[in-house]
């Protein structure tokens, strides 16, 4: 008691598009009666009683749901059961002396003197921990946990107990990331490494060929795992080969640059690219785990850095706040839980997560049309720069420009109009575009005039 959960569950349920159920309230409504009253009334036995079967229906109906349990709930074996069985559970971080500042003065009948608090406080902590899939002190981190996304430094050198399981592992390297980072990571496998594969940098990984190749150097079996290291590109073919080797092997994400950190290691979105464009050949396969350690980012070139900040800018106009001023640790923790909640949503892609297209309907085009040349940070910033423009948030166009600077590219009009006819998100060849109301309200499925798309599309063009 005294941890949080009445505050830190609504706002968990409002970022996930779930119901929040305390489960005092349901107590309290078919009782007609406070916990005060019934604790005062029935007794802690009978009264725990009365919560474990309470607790027992509401985790039974498995919905997609945010659920505050009381403080004592989890002193039942059965109610520890359940949640073992039907809820990834999160433990909120808290002392004793935090705790006792909350609830000191209230009504909670086991709130009444602060040295009998702290050793309640104390004898629970170890049914707590062993409950709990995950803990967290704020609404970000229980995001991450739930998905399965771990931000910190020197994670790298956890990487064994960081992978889930106890299987054989197998490395898919970015070329460039190995001469940096390669024996490190290597030697943090420890003995459950069995292959090492590296794959060229950027978008050139992401072909047939290079899938190909991998499949036919792969030795794992289904226990094992794949675990991709580098950016985006080599993280989108790790996924796509796990999605797809032995029908599917689990994989873990340990993204270097800012743009994998902060969007493209999470959701589990995997791709390759055809001739004829971008992503066209893909799965969903939510990776077993993301590691997105910050010393990974120390060796990156200052033009990665800017490709990644595209995105911080872009997380930013969708969450309606100025993410991109924080300390570059806090923009990869706030931005990863951002995209963490809005898919863990919609993990498949068929609502609400189409938001996270924001201007890559126009950055794919453009990548398109320049033979996959033009980095994807660039493309991104013209992308929010013309989406910005058609949403009519002048004011917001011109932040993009001042915090990225986008350059017109030199490709061919026709070209890059006819990959944006063929992106993902269009329908019978009419775009669908992401565009803001104001920032921090998306609207999807936006369908404008062509005349206006590719007028549009033309300003972003040398």
């Amino acid at each position: 008691m005294g941890a949080g959960k009445s505050t830190l569950g609504p706002e968990l349920a409002r970022r996930l598009g779930r119901e929040f159920v305390s489960l005092d309230a349901v107590i309290e409504t078919r009782t007609s009666a406070t916990i005060a009253a019934l604790f005062a009334e029935l007794g802690e036995p009978a009264f725990r009683a009365l919560e474990e079967g309470t607790a027992a229906e509401v985790l039974a109906r498995r919905t997609n749901a945010v659920v505050e349990l009381g403080g004592g709930a989890v002193t039942s074996d059965a109610t520890r059961r359940a949640l073992r069985s039907s809820a990834f559970t999160l433990e909120l971080e808290t002392t004793a002396a935090e705790a006792w500042g909350r609830v000191a003065g209230t009504d909670r009948p086991l709130a009444r003197d602060e040295a009998e608090f702290a050793a309640l406080f104390a004898a629970r902590a170890p049914l707590y921990r062993e409950v709990a899939d995950a803990s967290a002190r704020d609404a970000d981190d229980a995001l991450l946990a739930a998905a399965g996304v771990s931000v910190g430094e020197g994670l790298v050198d956890r990487l064994v107990e960081l992978v889930p399981g106890e299987g054989p592992l197998e490395l898919v390297l970015d070329a460039t990331v190995a001469g940096l980072h390669g024996a490190r990571i290597r030697s943090a496998l420890e003995d459950r490494l069995r292959g090492s594969h590296e794959v060229p940098s950027g978008e050139a990984a992401k072909s047939v060929h290079e899938a190909a190749a991998l499949w036919s150097a792969l030795r794992l079996d289904r226990e094992g795992t794949i675990v991709g290291v580098g950016g985006g590109t080599t993280l989108d073919l790790a996924g796509f080969v796990a999605s797809t080797y032995l029908r599917g092997v689990a994989w873990v994400p340990v993204p270097t640059t800012l743009v994998a950190q902060v969007d493209a290691a999470i959701g589990g979105k995997t791709a390759i690219d055809l001739a004829v464009g971008k992503n066209l050949v893909g799965a969903f396969q939510w990776p077993a785990k993301v590691v997105a350690d910050a010393e990974l980012l120390a060796t990156l070139p200052a033009e990665e850095r800017r490709n990644g900040l595209a995105e911080v800018v872009k997380t930013g106009l969708l969450a309606g706040e100025p993410l991109w001023e924080l300390p570059e640790p806090e923009q990869v923790r706030r931005c990863a839980a951002f995209k963490a909640a809005v898919c863990l949503q919609d993990p498949h892609d068929r609502g609400p997560r189409i938001q996270l297209n924001l201007g890559h309907t126009f950055a794919h085009a453009l990548e398109a049309a320049s033979d996959y040349g033009l980095p994807h940070g660039r493309a991104v910033a013209l992308g929010l720069l013309a989406a910005c423009r058609l949403s009519g948030l002048d004011e917001q166009a011109r932040l993009v420009e001042e915090l990225l600077a986008p350059e017109p590219v030199a490709v061919d009009r026709d070209v890059a109009w006819a990959a944006l006819a063929r992106d993902k998100k269009s329908v019978g060849g009419a775009p669908r575009l992401v565009l803001l109301d104001t920032p921090g309200q998306p609207r999807i499925g936006v369908e404008l005039e062509a005349s206006d798309v590719r007028a549009a599309l033309d300003g972003l063009i040398a």
